[in-house]
């Protein structure tokens, strides 16, 4: 753009043409005051604290929404400018409660400041109270909108960041307040507690629910959100060295700029639990001989583990240990992890919860693509010409990239649902695809993504060029999309939604959006192939601002995966039947490594049962709450001779231990995450862990080093070192606070050689599954915003733990007709795993016969409906399974 000159306060600056004053004079360190402006929001002008005068015409003009002219000469602090701010914060105070010793803004209050930086101690008007009532209704947010200034960055933040439109102003005048519809409390109103208007407010207006603190942190440190995919960037604020609050950070480029979700901001309390372990533990005699845990030195349980492990291995051999890691846990803790299973005690018998949750689909997508589809930046999705979002609610998973979702279609982006449910994205799509509620929805969605692409085609919307070049076997596919839809024709009105959608989709490229959860649901496969061949249909893979986006449920679950925590899979995925991969490893850790695969999840469960396992090493996570089948997990691991857990919390796993390893979480220690975009994050301490825990990283160096190790572990730094030379994808660790894994080298379609190309897959449909299992319901597991995968740091949050309205099952109400429910009673929800009990609530999204069931809450019990054995399968189906549902 053109680049024009003028002067600021009689200094030369230049711009571009278009930029506001406001945005010159920052770029250029000069202060203008602003009350009403954030820079993740569109200008508005309302508070007009930013006046600045232009010295040719003496016209004052507000600097957030004046462009820059060339040759204009600005001043920001004439006698005249500083009169009109001061009376503005005279105005203000005159009508705001004189509480700021006891206001939670504390320090950090933007009008105080201003009025302090302006010498305006006292307004010297007649007082104006505007008394409004203080709401905490919520275990969230308090609402004091007597401190209110209007400067709209609450109802602003809330309609074009995330896109939800819960508030807007109500009243006019001197009433005027952002509210609710119908001034119904934000509990019954379509606010989902993302807390980024608190963030946002300049005053006390808005603020966090905290128990027992008020007033401003001692410090805040940045620091990456360990919950979901985002990897979101934080600001903690630290008081008393416990976490007091959060807030999104100010980094430039950050893939959540101004928001969080409601875990991100409020949920961080879990750090403060009186549940976390502090001290090692053993296994001992007590004074009445009972065998119980008891606090011992580090020495001591690092010397015993080390001794006992090396004597199961002596004795039976080194597949009678398993390890099960966490994408809870960071890279540098992954990587150290596997390797110590794999070189010092040699046994592929390594594998996380990742395995059942997202990676699935990870690694079909990374074999279907060639690693083509790696970096996946959330910043493309508004920018795309489509989007198709198949079997992903990513308004629960990972909210903030709902929030680029939502605000693409308020451009005009064309958004396309494929899913058998009521999504949090439903009420943006300009077409949704939903299969016939008579049907089995999971066997139909293929069908229906088969069609959809075969309709873009029939409009001569698919990209003939890109399928010729880059990709085999399109002329397969649409004769076998054909027999499909001969032997299982579309309903009326499937065909009607295909036919809008394709018309919105012809000759664009998409952005896929593919549930994480897609491959651990009945033909997930075919779902997962269907979704593949649109996306190559439509040459969109490799393509600017379009591919392949997957909302992972964890903070690490793709970093997890790249560092090789899997039985049949070595860091920087490659494959452990790869003799190439498998030599370059040997001769960089010097030793032999066993081509065999280890045991995944369920086969440890079985090895446990059966004898054959005997040893057990458990890294941040809660095998029993967090796997299916909870009581069959819990009796399995009894009849372990040793397990050693290594956690932050005392949980029903840390109690069947022998030895208890006291880590740290996230925000205290250094270490880095792979976020769903294939964004490597790197994070160091907050706060301190609490009494003696430490570093998941820093115990596995110590007990390597007692098992007689001759690599010494002792900063994180040369876990990195090691990575770099390792891993290549990860070449650049730790370099920066932010940066990408490197894509696999000759997979795009613009570098496709060797003959290579992408082939479309062969949808095996099969036959409708018998789900039900001779039970009267289908039962749909699946977590929500408050509580992600089974709940083990959510449930320890006091704010989340207090929100229970959303525990309940969710029937169509049709079904509740039919069991004569009145909506009072609880119902018993039992399959052949177990049973669980449960109020429930009508919804109309759900079909019939089927129930939604939360996990995460309760104690997660809804998991024990579900059986060990149904993760055995390719696509680990453990998240539908047939129930009976009766009236207690």
């Amino acid at each position: 753009m053109e680049s024009i000159a003028l002067t600021i306060n009689g200094k030369k600056v230049s711009c571009r043409m278009g930029d506001t004053l406001l945005s010159v004079a920052e770029k250029n360190s000069i202060f203008i005051p602003t009350l009403c402006h954030h820079p993740a929001l569109k200008a508005y002008g309302a508070c007009r604290m930013c006046l600045v005068e232009d010295e040719n015409t003496g016209r004052l003009m507000a600097s957030c929404v004046t462009p820059a002219a060339k040759d204009m000469a600005i001043l920001t602090e004439t006698e005249r400018i500083i009169t009109h701010r001061k009376n503005i914060v005279r105005l203000m105070l005159a009508e705001h409660p004189e509480s700021c010793i006891v206001c939670s803004k504390g320090n950090r209050c933007e009008l105080r400041g201003i009025a302090a930086r302006l010498g305006v101690a006292e307004n010297r008007l007649y007082p104006m109270p505007n008394y409004k009532p203080y709401e905490e209704l919520n275990p969230f947010i308090v609402r004091d909108l007597s401190k209110c200034i209007l400067c709209g960055k609450c109802i602003r933040a809330d309609h074009e960041l995330v896109a939800t439109g819960a508030i807007d102003y109500n009243e006019r005048g001197f009433a005027s307040r952002p509210a609710t519809l119908m001034e119904n409390p934000l509990e019954e109103s379509t606010c989902t507690f993302c807390g980024t208007c608190v963030s946002m407010c300049p005053t006390g207006a808005l603020s966090s629910k905290h128990a027992g603190f008020v007033g401003t942190p001692e410090m805040q440190k940045d620091s990456i959100c360990g919950f979901c995919g985002a990897g979101c960037s934080l600001a903690i604020g630290i008081a008393g060295s416990r976490v007091m609050e959060v807030n999104p950070s100010r980094v430039k480029g950050s893939v959540n700029s101004a928001t969080l979700c409601v875990r991100g901001h409020f949920a961080h309390d879990f750090l403060n639990s009186p549940n976390r372990l502090k001290q090692p533990l053993i296994r001992m005699p007590d004074e009445d001989s009972r065998l119980v845990l008891q606090p011992v030195p580090w020495d001591q349980a690092l010397s015993k583990t080390a001794e006992i492990l090396a004597d199961i291995k002596r004795s039976h051999g080194p597949g009678s240990i398993a390890f099960v890691g966490s994408p809870k846990c960071s890279i540098e803790e992954n990587y150290l992890f596997q390797k110590i299973a794999r070189v010092v005690f040699e046994t592929n018998n390594i594998t996380s919860t990742g395995s059942i949750n997202g990676q699935p689909i990870l690694r079909f997508m990374e074999n279907k693509t060639m690693g083509a589809a790696r970096i996946s930046p959330f910043f493309e999705l508004e920018k795309a010409e489509a989007i198709v979002v198949i079997n992903a609610d990513p308004d629960h998973s990972v909210p903030v990239a709902a929030y680029h979702v939502k605000r693409a279609t308020r451009t005009g982006t064309p958004l396309v649902t494929i899913d058998s449910r009521k999504t949090g994205l439903a009420p943006f799509a300009a077409a949704r695809i939903r299969p016939e509620p008579e049907s089995d929805p999971d066997f139909r969605i293929p069908l229906l993504i088969a069609s959809l692409a075969a309709k873009i085609a029939d409009l001569n919307g698919h990209d003939s060029g890109y399928i010729s070049q880059f990709t085999t076997g399109w002329d397969l596919i649409k004769t076998e999309t054909s027999s499909m839809l001969e032997a299982n024709p579309l309903s009326s009105g499937e065909e009607k939604e295909i036919s809008r959608a394709a018309e919105m989709l012809s000759g664009r490229k998409i952005a896929l959006v593919l549930g994480s959860d897609v491959m651990e649901s009945r033909h997930g496969t075919a779902i997962a192939d269907a979704s593949f061949n649109l996306v190559l249909a439509t040459g969109s893979l490799g393509a600017p601002n379009a591919g392949i986006f997957i909302p992972t449920p964890e903070s690490n679950t793709a970093g997890a995966m790249d560092m090789g925590v899997l039985p049949d899979m070595l860091p920087g995925r490659k494959q452990l039947s790869d003799s190439a991969a498998r030599n370059k490893l040997e001769s960089l850790w010097k030793t032999k490594l066993s081509p065999d695969s280890g045991l995944d999840l369920p086969g440890i469960i079985e090895a446990a049962e059966s004898g054959h396992l005997k040893a057990l090493y458990i890294m941040g996570e809660n095998l029993i709450r967090a796997l299916p089948e909870s009581s069959r997990v819990e009796e399995a691991l009894k009849k372990l001779d040793f397990i050693v857990v290594q956690d932050i919390f005392d949980n029903r796993t840390t109690r069947l231990a022998h030895v208890v390893f006291p880590g740290s979480a996230f925000a205290e220690k250094n270490g880095s995450f792979t976020n769903m975009e294939g964004r490597i994050q790197s994070f160091i301490p907050a706060a301190d862990p609490p009494g003696q825990a430490r570093a998941d990283w820093h115990i596995l160096g110590m007990l390597a080093q007692k098992m007689g190790y001759p690599e010494q572990y002792a900063t994180i730094e040369k876990i990195r070192q090691e990575i770099r030379r390792t891993v290549p994808m990860y070449a650049t660790l730790g370099s920066q606070r932010q940066e990408w894994i490197k894509n696999s080298e000759d997979t795009t379609p613009l570098s496709v050689k060797n003959g290579d190309k992408f082939e479309f897959a062969s949808i095996k449909q099969g036959q409708p599954a018998e789900i039900s299992q001779g039970k009267s319901f289908t039962a749909m597991l699946g977590s929500l915003r408050w509580h992600p995968a089974g709940g083990t740091r959510t449930s320890r949050s006091p704010r989340m733990a207090a929100w229970d309205r959303d525990s309940q099952v969710r029937l169509c109400p049709a079904d509740i007709n039919a069991l004569d429910l009145t909506g009072k009673e609880a119902i018993r929800i039992s399959s052949n795993h177990g049973s669980i009990e449960r109020s429930f609530v009508a919804d109309p999204g759900i079909f019939p016969g089927r129930v939604f069931v939360p996990l995460g809450v309760c104690g997660n019990d809804a998991a024990c409906l579900a059986g060990i054995d149904s993760l055995k399968q390719t696509a680990p189906a453990w998240r539908t399974c047939g129930v009976d549902i009766e009236k207690i």
